[in-house]
């Protein structure tokens, strides 16, 4: 079975209400909605109203007025006021003014001041000529707060203000209490002067309404008099509570006895009401008032027993539940052993009537006249003697004979018999239940098929019989299969669990004293969406979610990909939380682009999106690294690399860089030129053009790794001495080092010396130094060394001198 559906919440705060109006006066009806802005439509027979000379329509905020002007009997009817999907019923009933005596002078107001604002003028609600006030005229302020100041320290933010009312008019009194502060709603008593509570009194004519604005946390009472009487006229209090407050407030009534013929009947002194009963619902306050003339006497009740009597069988049930016979059956058993006893009495002159009735709350007379004024008699109820207290009172005048009992109860409705002597008479009362009255009445639902049902509806008595209509037909008891019939105290209900096109129609509880009407709107599933899936462009390993809202929380439905119901896993997802649909991809690849679509269960609706896949182009890029020559030496300038002719030369050179650096090999070739010849030097020299030396193969070569370069020179020669570039490069940046090799050899032989300045014991010799020094600095040492042979007259002998040129670890001698 579906869950049932939530109560269809009403678009309405405040609802118009029926009204009886004078022909010629002006019906007034006000709705307010719950917010502003709501569209409103008024209507009467099933047509829209619009403004007319007739028709008044009005709207300010949530408020709207609907104003039948110059009433008149073609205006009675049924009318209604449409928000949304909300339809509110009410009738405008027209009486026939009859004009009363001129001599007879309208009661004057009785002038009140409110306790709470003393000195303080109270405004009135006043009518226009001719007319009573409107059917929800209020004798309040407007509901802006404007026409009643603010109560900072009472409950009543508004209270109820002095009315007038033209008799046979109805009139509501308001009351707001500020309810932000308060954990339970307030509890709110009505006052007729200083002790009639009027909730005893609540029915056709006086009813009482409450409501609640969740929107300005304000409560709202109302006292609502229709059909109202000059016996309605005075003082009354309204008296609201909490747990630990009080707050009270007193206002008037005026009734004005023009153009009604029961007032103009009560102005006169004409009793509206037998004996002292008051009616529940009318405010009839006789026994407060002086004793009138008895002389005229109320319209005699129809008499039960002469109507069971005459009814065919079939006829009966519809009399027993149109006046109050809970026990038919033996009320029927009682009917058929009354049997009118024609005999001559010797006892009794006049004799019990078969039958009497009384209505629940009155009092009845039974009276006897005997033959014999002195005789003793006895009264027996059921047959057991009644004795004489409060409620059972026994008269005797002359040869009458009474038994008066007052407020008769249900459980006087037995058979009674007056015995004199040998003889007897008996009779049947029954006690009439007081017709049941509808206290709040049906409302009108509008519902989608297969939503629970349920009409409520509140009577004046607990237990009561009541029936349940719909189009007119009965419902009854054998039809629980679709409907249920619940009663709680005074409230009845009628529940369809599932609603079906075939409920929809007018549906009616019928009590003993009135009738509630409401109807029932059926319509098909329609389902609104709130929130449609939207497209998605997702990447890969993303999350995608599909996510949608409709209109009712009980709908399932199903997914579908590319039309082809989709089966949750562990990377695809389906929920479902209240209104909302979901469908989650985790991980998205590829293959997860497609079309996606949601169907809800039993409507014809699809919800669709796309899924678009991001692929995304990722282009390599390697960690780069600029190169770099790694030499084992202070600073950027190594050393000089001497090698020996003839030996091999290798430069091993540490290179990093990523990517791998590309390696290049200059040498700058030094041209030797000796200006001085005695010292020559390297550094005299100039630098002539590079050459690129890239051979991998032969005498000199070049090796490159990853992480290193290698340069080799086989049998070094003086060729090979220069100034070696190394230059690494690669796409971030490129390093550079200079690396100077020299190769030693044994030097040339100097050239032939040349002797000059011959003297007895000197001479001058010069020679060129050596073309080729071995590449290092030559030194020059002298020698003498002894001579063979004799001297050079009478000279010292000559010491010849033996240069030496001295190179590395080699030397040249010359001699």
């Amino acid at each position: 079975m579906p869950e049932p559906g939530k109560k269809p919440v009403s678009a309405f705060s405040k609802k118009p209400r029926s009204a009886e109006v004078a022909a010629g006066s002006p019906a007034v009806f006000e709705a307010e909605t719950e917010r502003s802005g709501v569209k409103v439509r008024w209507q009467r027979g099933g047509s829209d109203i619009s403004a007319s000379d007739k028709y008044g329509l009005a709207a300010e905020g949530t408020r709207h007025t609907l104003t039948v002007r110059d009433v008149g009997p073609a205006d009675q009817g049924s009318y209604a006021v449409i928000a949304g999907s909300s339809k509110v019923k009410f009738d405008l009933k027209v009486i026939e003014t009859v004009p009363g005596p001129a001599s007879v002078p309208a009661p004057a107001p009785a002038p009140a001041e409110a306790p709470g604002a003393p000195g303080e003028a109270l405004a009135s609600a006043t009518e226009e000529k001719g007319g009573s006030s409107s059917p929800e005229g209020s004798s309040s302020a407007a509901p802006d707060g404007s026409g009643a100041p603010d109560d900072p320290i009472g409950l009543f933010v508004m209270r109820p203000q002095d009315g007038e009312v033209t008799a046979g008019g109805s009139i509501t009194f308001s009351a707001r209490v500020a309810g932000a502060s308060l954990l339970k709603p307030p509890t709110v008593k009505w006052f007729k002067g200083k002790w009639v509570d009027l909730s005893s009194k609540a029915g056709q004519h006086l009813q009482l309404h409450s409501s609640y604005d969740r929107t300005s946390k304000v409560y709202l009472f109302e006292l609502h008099i229709t059909d109202a009487q000059p016996t309605s006229a005075g003082g009354y209090r309204c008296e609201v509570s909490t747990k630990d407050k009080f707050d009270s407030c007193n206002f008037n009534l005026t009734v004005h006895g023009e153009g009604s013929l029961v007032s103009v009947l009560a102005l006169l002194g004409v009793p509206l009401h037998s004996d002292s009963h008051e009616d529940a619902g009318t405010l009839d306050f006789s026994s407060l008032l002086k004793k009138r003339d008895s002389r005229l006497e109320a319209p005699a009740e129809e008499d039960v027993w002469e109507i069971l009597r005459q009814a065919s069988p079939s006829e009966y049930e519809r009399i027993a539940f149109q006046h109050g016979v809970t026990d038919l059956r033996g009320m029927l058993k009682r009917l058929k052993g009354m049997k009118r006893d024609e005999k001559k009495s010797t006892a009794f002159q006049k004799k019990l009537e078969p039958a009497y009735q009384v209505s629940k709350g009155h009092k009845i007379r039974l009276t006897v006249e005997l033959a014999d004024p002195d005789a003793d008699v006895k009264w027996l109820k059921n047959g057991q003697e009644i004795q004489m207290s409060g409620r059972y009172i026994f008269e005797s005048v002359g040869a009458k004979r009474t038994l008066t009992i007052s407020q008769c109860s249900l459980a006087d409705d037995a058979a009674y018999q007056c015995v004199v002597g040998g003889e007897k008479c008996s009779t049947e009362l029954f006690v009439k239940e007081p017709p049941v009255l509808i206290t709040r009445p049906l409302e009108d639902q509008l519902v989608m098929v297969g939503q629970r049902v349920e009409f409520e509806c509140e009577v004046s008595e607990e237990g009561a019989q009541v029936k349940w209509l719909k189009d007119g037909v009965e419902l009854t008891r054998e039809e629980t299969f679709k409907y249920r019939f619940k009663k709680d105290g005074q409230r009845h209900h009628l529940i369809i669990n599932e609603a079906t096109l075939e409920d929809a129609g007018h549906y009616a509880l019928r009590t003993s004293g009135g009738q509630a009407l409401a109807e029932l709107i059926v319509q098909e599933k329609k389902l609104e969406v709130y929130q449609s899936i939207a497209d998605l462009t997702v990447g890969a390993k993303d999350q995608a979610v599909f996510k949608c809202e409709v209109s009712d929380e009980n709908v399932r439905g199903v997914w579908l990909k590319n039309g082809k119901e989709l089966v949750p896993d562990s990377r695809i997802k389906v929920s479902h939380i209240g209104r909302v649909h979901k469908l989650t991809i985790d991980d998205v690849t590829p293959a997860d682009e497609a079309d996606y679509s949601f169907v809800p269960e039993g409507f014809a609706c699809n919800l669709s999106a796309k899924l678009h896949f991001m692929e995304v182009k990722i282009d390599f890029v390697p960690r780069q690294e600029p190169p770099k020559i790694h030499l084992d030496c202070p600073g950027r300038k190594p050393d000089t690399i001497v090698v020996v002719a003839g030996n091999k030369l290798r430069l091993d050179v540490p290179i990093s860089g990523d990517p791998a650096p590309t390696v290049i090999w200059q040498k700058t070739i030094t041209q030797v030129s000796c200006p001085r010849p005695p010292l020559p030097h390297p550094d005299n020299g100039c630098v002539g053009p590079a050459g690129l030396l890239c051979e991998t193969e032969g005498r000199v070569r070049v090796e490159t790794t990853k992480d290193r370069s290698i340069f080799t020179v086989e049998g070094a020669e003086k060729e090979d001495e220069g100034v070696y570039v190394v230059t690494v490069k690669n796409p971030v940046g490129e390093d550079q080092v200079n690396l100077t090799v020299k190769v030693i050899d044994v030097p040339d032989a100097p050239a032939a010396p040349k002797i000059s300045n011959v003297g007895e014991d000197s001479c001058t010799v010069q020679w060129e130094p050596p073309a080729y020094d071995g590449g290092q600095p030559t030194e020059f040492a002298e020698s003498a060394p002894s001579l063979q042979g004799g001297h050079l007259g009478s000279r010292p002998p000559l010491k010849p001198l033996f240069p030496l040129w001295v190179m590395g670890v080699q030397r040249a001698e010359q001699c």
